[in-house]
């Protein structure tokens, strides 16, 4: 049985942390909830983004694949 002393302790932000995340929340916490959900963080402009990345409150994103040529195409065998 899992109970409430088993569960991870929240971490403690720094002062850097602290500072960045209370500006993020005047600026985007559109419900002012006290957090940012995912379509809060979706309007975060990409400085902003990067700001939280570098004080480690956002995990950096890696960037997507390149995309690789179309195999969508009828087979040459195709027969009608």
């Amino acid at each position: 049985m899992v109970q409430a002393q088993d569960a991870k302790p929240k971490k403690e932000l720094t002062p850097e942390q602290q500072t960045v995340m209370t500006e993020m929340l005047a600026k985007y916490d559109a419900n002012k909830d006290g957090k940012l959900d995912k379509e809060e963080r979706a309007k975060m402009s990409q400085e902003d983004k990067d700001k939280m990345v570098k004080v480690g409150l956002m995990k950096a994103h890696k960037p997507a694949a390149p995309a690789t040529a179309s195999t969508n195409a009828p087979a040459a065998s195709d027969k009608k």
